[in-house]
Formats: structure tokens, C-alpha cells, sequence
């Protein structure tokens, strides 16, 4: 099991960073020809930086929406930002003071993390026009990140494994000398689905992720009549 599940890490690793390195090179090449920033838009780069930042930290459009699905959506990227800072834990050797300080913060943001999909999840099901334009990999995106909350809680308060076994064998993946996975039912579920997580995001819709910074609703200052709006390409077509 400990050569198999290096084996898979080193798939997904790879899948993971070379798919979201060229989705975002994919993204960053795709041309926005018209000017289309949702307002009121900022009028100037520092103005859309700012706003960038709001919605990234706090997801402000979102709140403007729909405030119980900002707080479902809030309560599981914050527990998801925190639990993934308390997992750095398994990678550092010796651990910052900073990830050790945050430890028993991200232990209880599993639970946060945990309820914030399964409200999200139900509302796929609650909602209507929400169930009408759901899809399976909606739901299994859903239930995936929801697998591995709850695997990651189980194995916290009440099916315990070994934790220095299992920090064992990821710093032994990072210097390529794999060590022996602790046997636990639970810990294989874990990790199967953090590495299937890892496969499938670079062509799921999680990539809204580093996708938001490439809209040109959000990232586009409100300056249509100070300044033309020229595509690189069309401003190549007008020289021409």
C-alpha cells in the first residue's frame, strides 16, 4: 500500500501542477476584446487590485447576492484555508511556529469546513432552479470534498492513526525514499480521494479558483471613455 499510494501521489502531483499550469497560461492567453467590468468598477489598477482582494478574501459579489450562501460558501473555503494551513504540519520539519500555533484552530475548522458543504450540497437539492441546472459532477465534486472532511474529522476523534508515521511517509515522498503508510481503512479513503481530488481539479469547475483572477468582470478598470479597449490581436489587425 505505501508504494501504491507514493505511486498515486506522484501521478496526481504531476496532473495537479502541470494541468493548473496550463489552464492558467490557457487563461492568461485568451484574448477579453470587449470592455466588460461589472459596476460600479473601479476607474483606476490600484482601485481594481482592491476589489480583486474583496473578492478573493471575502467574496463581496457573493454577499451582495445571496448572504446564506455567502455564509455556507465562507464557512467552507475559511475551514478549508485553515485546515490545509494545519496540514503544512506533515510537510515541515522542524514546524514554523506560525502552523504550530494554528493547529488547534484548523483541528475545529474541519467542522466548519464540513457544514459548509453539506449546506452548499443540500441546496442542490432544496433549491429549484438550483436542482434543475445541477449536474453529477456537481454533486460529486460535493461529495468528494465532503468524503475527505469527513474521513479527515474520523480519523481525528474517533478512528486515531498514526500521525508521525504518516508525516513520515510524506517527507519521504518529497526526498523520493518512500517510508511505510500506516494501515488505516480510514487514512487509505483520506488520501485516495485528496490524490482523485488532486487528479480532477485542473478540468473541473474548481478552477474557479485561480479563475477569478483572469474575468475580465473583475479584473478591467471602468475607463471606456478615457481610454480605447484594444485586444492584443486587434490592436495587432490595426497597425496592419
Amino acid at each position: 500500500m505505501s508504494l501504491l499510494f507514493a505511486i498515486l501521489f506522484y501521478v496526481a502531483a504531476a496532473v495537479f501542477v502541470g494541468g493548473l499550469a496550463y489552464k492558467i497560461v490557457d487563461f492568461a492567453r485568451t484574448p477579453a476584446p470587449l470592455k466588460i467590468p461589472t459596476t460600479p468598477a473601479p476607474i483606476s489598477t490600484p482601485g481594481v487590485a482592491f476589489r480583486m482582494f474583496r473578492e478573493v478574501v471575502f467574496f463581496e459579489s457573493l454577499f451582495k447576492g445571496n448572504l446564506w450562501i455567502w455564509a455556507l460558501g465562507a464557512a467552507f473555503h475559511f475551514g478549508l484555508a485553515l485546515v490545509l494551513v494545519r496540514h503544512l504540519r506533515y510537510f515541515l520539519e522542524p514546524v514554523p511556529a506560525l502552523i504550530a500555533f494554528a493547529q488547534p484552530f484548523g483541528m475545529y475548522a474541519g467542522f466548519m469546513m464540513a457544514a459548509g458543504l453539506a449546506g452548499l450540497w443540500a441546496r442542490r437539492f432544496l433549491v429549484e432552479r438550483i436542482r434543475y441546472i445541477s449536474t453529477y459532477s456537481d454533486h460529486l465534486m460535493l461529495a468528494l470534498l465532503l468524503t475527505i472532511a469527513a474521513t479527515g474529522l474520523g480519523m481525528k476523534f474517533v478512528m486515531h492513526t498514526d500521525v508521525i508515521g504518516v508525516k513520515a511517509f510524506f517527507l519521504g515522498l518529497m526526498a523520493f525514499d518512500i517510508q511505510p503508510l500506516p494501515a488505516h481503512p480510514g487514512l487509505y479513503i483520506h488520501l485516495a480521494c485528496v490524490a482523485l481530488l488532486m487528479l480532477v481539479f485542473p478540468f473541473s469547475k474548481l478552477l474557479h479558483a485561480p479563475g477569478i483572477f483572469f474575468s475580465p468582470t473583475r479584473n478591467q478598470t471602468d475607463n471606456p471613455r478615457e481610454a480605447r479597449h484594444l485586444a492584443p490581436w486587434a490592436a495587432k489587425l490595426e497597425k496592419n
